[in-house]
């Protein structure tokens, strides 16, 4: 039987027998060098930072191009760190799953120590603020999902929680994003030590994110010399970034795979955040980051290990290119239709030629005549993998269901800027678009959570489900009528579409779709034929 900790790990031939690539390091040596001098931390334990700047790291760990390991800090679930991380001595696998069918499989050692970002915990907080004060510390990077970096509410004011920190001052804060400003004043103190702070998000502009949230505690604290620390690059930057890697949650089939190995201690755990844990991450092979090169401290040698450094202009152009054009709306339309034809897997989709026209058509005929080249990455070449082989990947266990989740936050900048692009470029006709309406419609049409067979479904998990459901309140499937009126307020919203799409021909559009889906069942599927 096959352990995951430094003890089931001293068997290293079992392992390699097994097919294992197992770290080429002195572990020991390079735990004890992080905490001498350490010079990453990251915020945010999840999957894709394991199935990708861990293992990056550790390319450079195996290679001798860095001596120091990454610490892990987890601030909104303990529990990942409690019985995920330090059960296991800090170590996951990372099961690849190609698209040619093979899987490899990655021991990934390069995570030193795990840490929780709790103020209510002196032993733990002290920790972290010993790091901070380090002169060696270069970056701390974040994975904490877009609405990690929300400090304050739509109507401007300090959100709850975020208003008790402002006024109680650094030394004991409770918001997520308190405890790090609070961290960062440690850093200050301990001689305004220069610092990289490094959104690794999937959103627009990650880096300014990130600044505003922190100068918002900068400037609530009411320390001119803090604010002034945060605001200078050349002590502490906020460098955008782009990245782009497929991490779905732990699959069974893969679970299954890893047993067959002998591999113990398996057991998948659900926090009582329900938070999904397992000790492995199952992963598409094609990632991307692109990263403005602003590192005041200096940084480890990552382009080894394939991350692309630039200026921010051309991270920005990146950014808008995948989000906007070559990746994210395709995603966004797959998930969204696939819950309505009773799909599960994204890549099951990607053999339903009706979808796959959808798809193309939003990249390939209303994406690319707009998107900018970045020059570091092609967007034909980038969207050719995608629609060729990242997604009909048939060993990634992606879901529609996961992907749908929070689609309300994504639809402004996935959408929105290519409508934009029309509206704004007078040899353009917005009205020529068709493919972008009929996924907007059908956003719409998912909110009904009501599928193409006229059978109930689960909605995933979306901030404004509430609000949007109330609007749509009375629309039913066989009452096309019922629409009549329905949508007008929502499509004048422009914090949902990015314009008001009332104002354009597009309503019409999006409207016609929408109340041809209401036909009956299999509605849906006329619509998509009707592209």
């Amino acid at each position: 039987m096959l352990s995951l900790n430094e003890k089931g790990l001293q068997n290293r031939d079992e392992w390699l027998e097994k097919g294992y690539i197992l770290p080429a390091f002195d572990r020991e040596k390079m735990i004890a060098r992080t905490k001498e001098a350490p010079a990453w931390v990251h915020f945010g334990a999840g999957n894709i930072f394991r199935a990708f700047q861990c293992a990056a790291m550790q390319r450079l760990l195996n290679e001798g191009l860095t001596d120091t390991g990454i610490i892990a800090v987890e601030g909104f679930d303990y529990e990942i760190v409690e019985k995920g991380y330090r059960p296991n001595d800090n170590y996951s696998l990372l099961v690849t799953l190609k698209a040619d069918g093979s899987v490899e499989k990655t021991v990934i050692g390069s995570i030193a120590e795990s840490c929780i970002l709790d103020s209510d915990n002196a032993a733990e907080f002290d920790h972290l603020k010993e790091i901070f004060s380090s002169p060696s510390l270069q970056m701390a990077s974040f994975t904490i999902t877009e609405k990690g970096y929300a400090v304050k509410g739509a109507d401007g004011n300090p959100a709850p929680g975020v208003a008790e920190d402002l006024a109680a001052g650094p030394e004991k804060p409770h918001s997520y994003l308190g405890k790090v400003a609070s961290l960062l004043y440690t850093r200050y103190q301990a001689g305004a030590l220069p610092i990289a702070m490094v959104s690794t998000d999937n959103c627009s502009h990650n880096g300014e994110k990130l600044f505003e949230a922190i100068r918002t505690f900068a400037e609530g604290w009411n320390d001119p010399g803090f604010l002034a620390y945060v605001s200078d690059p050349a002590k502490v930057s906020f460098p955008w970034t782009m990245i782009d890697k497929i991490t779905p949650r732990p699959d069974p089939s893969v679970e299954a795979l890893l047993r067959a190995d002998g591999l113990q201690g398996l057991e998948p755990v659900v926090t009582s955040k329900h938070t999904y844990i397992a000790p492995f991450v199952n992963a598409e092979e094609s990632e991307y980051l692109v990263l403005e090169d602003s590192f005041p401290n200096g940084r480890p040698p990552l382009e080894a290990a394939g991350f692309l450094f630039t200026d921010r202009n051309t991270v920005n152009r990146v950014e808008r290119m995948k989000v906007t054009t070559c990746l994210n709306p395709l995603h966004t339309a797959l998930a969204v239709y696939g819950c309505l034809l009773g799909y599960t897997r994204i890549s099951e989709e990607m053999k339903d030629a009706d979808l796959v026209r959808l798809i193309r058509s939003i990249g390939y005929e209303e994406g690319l005549p707009v998107v900018t080249d970045p020059g570091v990455i092609s967007p034909r070449e980038f969207i050719d993998t995608v629609v060729n082989v990242r997604l009909p990947n048939p060993f990634m266990p992606d879901t529609p269901q996961r992907i749908a989740c929070d689609t309300s936050q994504k639809i402004p900048i996935r959408f929105g800027e290519t409508m934009k692009s029309y509206l704004s470029d007078p040899d353009r006709d917005i009205a020529s678009l068709k493919a972008v309406p009929l996924a907007l419609a059908g956003w719409l049409r998912y909110l009904l959570g009501v599928d193409d067979e006229g059978k109930k479904f689960e909605i995933s998990p979306d901030p404004l489900l509430s609000r949007l459901q109330d609007a749509l309140r009375g629309v039913e499937l066989g009452r096309p009528e019922s629409a009549e009126g329905k949508l007008d307020a929502l499509l004048s919203d422009a914090s949902l579409f990015a314009l008001d799409l009332t104002k354009t021909p597009l309503a019409a559009k999006v409207k016609a779709c929408f109340a041809a889906m209401l036909e009956g069942p299999g509605a849906v599927r006329k619509a998509l034929r009707s592209l």
